[in-house]
């Protein structure tokens, strides 16, 4: 089925009739009138509860999609697609808007060759059951309710990155309702240009996609491992980080998580393709290059499937907080209101005394600290931050302890610019920051200009223009 929109000469009407979207529905349209909207129209985070949309389609097919293309640009109204609902900036639930909520797509065929196709709507937890279940493994994120659709069009980092890649240097092929009402096809071989957008620069710009095919890999045991070290101990593991990494091997990944306030403290995980025995001598240079006896270390061997439930922060996808939907805050597992930022790290810190210092100034304030390199830097998709050695991700939690929302985007902005003087200005999209200075740039470096030029040839008016879209409105 094929949708002729066609720009600038398709009628704009004033009153959108939303009963004729209805009625070319497989799946269910929900207005602010009809019961369940108020369950359907809030995505994860609880800080954009206040945002309304126009309507909320939960689509079933393709088609649902292209309908729901069509209406929008037929009427004007913004237009975005939810796959997880994590979004750090509620993008995905515009005011006065449309949703195409893609959660019932979420159907996961693995061939025998390998390749995955994937609903967009799928979370992480489904993938890896479904993946582990046929013997293979996707890299992909660790919380088990992300939605593949993001997290896949943004970059795709996760415990496995180094090994075999970024999620979107996965993908093979997807399935994307482009502004036109066009449902295609793009591959390597089939508009490579599109192709090569989506993978890094596709959240939120081009279209909709409503599946990937990926080519996964063989299953493989696995090892996960912690250190734990004194609090006075960081700086000299954020010295020791960068010249480690680079002298590691693909397999092996890990990760700082540093906790801020009074009584800071840190800690380091991570995860090697690999027996734990194989992982020792790589952990115990990077004790030797610290300088400090760590206060507790462990190891264990594990298969691909436990090591994603261990890192998706539930222990058991079966389990009701991992479930895949929510309704209103009712649901299966509770929703979060917290903020985020990041930076990029492609050099080693200058000064990692005040590097940690910053981070650990602020209660409860928690910076991760990711490894990139690898098969990671080997990649080639519009995700521009190949050279990264890690990235860093700045959280704060908004409530009563910590103030509001505009408190707490105040606090970690503080946390992002004073990191960014020492790393540079680079930032991960997924990790998405309205204030982020020079988003475009930072999110997208020299990248950016090509990944414009594919939205003024797919999305010439702007159909899917937002705050910080490639797309602009005409």
């Amino acid at each position: 089925m094929v949708i002729g929109v066609s720009g600038a000469s398709a009628p704009r009407l004033a009153h959108p009739r939303w009963d004729k979207l209805r009625a070319k529905l497989k799946g269910q349209l929900y207005l602010p009138s009809d019961p369940g909207y108020d369950g359907v129209r809030t995505g994860f985070m609880t800080m954009f509860d206040d945002q309304f949309p126009a309507a909320v389609a939960k689509v079933a097919r393709p088609e649902d999609v292209q309908a729901c293309v069509e209406f929008a640009a037929r009427y004007d109204i913004p237009i975005a697609a939810r796959s997880g609902g994590h979004g750090y900036v509620g993008y995905s639930t515009p005011d006065r808007g449309l949703v195409v909520d893609l959660g019932p797509l979420n159907a996961i065929e693995v061939h025998p060759d390998g390749r995955a196709v994937v609903g967009a709507g799928a979370r992480l937890g489904e993938v890896y059951t479904a993946v582990a279940k046929a013997g293979r493994l996707l890299p992909a994120g660790s919380c088990a309710t992300v939605g593949i659709g993001g997290l896949a069009l943004g970059g795709g980092i996760g415990v496995l990155g180094r090994k075999y890649g970024l999620t979107c240097d996965r993908v093979v092929s997807m399935r994307v309702v482009t502004p036109d009402g066009r449902l295609r096809t793009v591959s390597a071989s089939s508009e490579p240009e599109l192709f090569w957008a989506l993978r890094g620069g596709g959240g939120g710009n081009f279209g909709i996609v409503t599946s990937f095919t990926f080519d996964t890999a063989p299953a493989r045991d696995l090892s996960v491992f912690a250190l734990g070290f004194v609090p006075e101990a960081l700086p000299s593991v954020l010295a020791a980080w960068h010249d480690w990494v680079l002298s590691t091997p693909d397999e092996m990944w890990a990760s700082i998580g540093i906790s801020g306030g009074v009584q800071p403290s840190f800690g380091l995980e991570g995860c090697f393709a690999g027996p734990a025995s194989a992982a020792a001598p790589f952990l115990d240079d990077l004790v030797r290059r610290v300088g400090s006896k760590p206060t507790s270390r462990s190891a264990e061997d594990l298969s691909y499937f436990a090591t994603m439930e261990r890192f998706g922060g539930c222990g058991d996808f079966t389990a009701p907080k991992c479930g895949p939907s929510w309704s209103g805050g009712k649901g299966q597992y509770a929703r979060g209101a917290y903020v985020g930022a990041s930076r990029m790290i492609s050099a080693p810190l200058s000064d990692p005394a005040h590097f940690a210092e910053v981070v650990t100034a602020t209660p409860t304030m928690y910076t991760i600290v990711d490894t990139f390199g690898g098969a990671i830097a080997r990649g080639d998709s519009a995700f521009p931050h190949r050279d990264a050695v890690s990235s860093t991700q700045i959280l704060l939690d908004v409530g009563p302890s910590t103030g509001d929302e505009a408190t707490v985007r105040r606090q970690v902005g503080q946390v992002r610019d004073e990191i960014g003087r020492m790393t540079g200005p680079a930032g991960y999209v997924n990790y998405l920051d309205p204030e982020m200075p020079d988003w475009a740039h930072a999110y997208y470096g020299r990248n950016l200009p090509r990944l414009r030029r594919v939205a003024r040839k797919y999305d010439p008016e702007g159909l899917f223009a937002f705050a910080q879209g490639l797309s602009t409105k005409e």
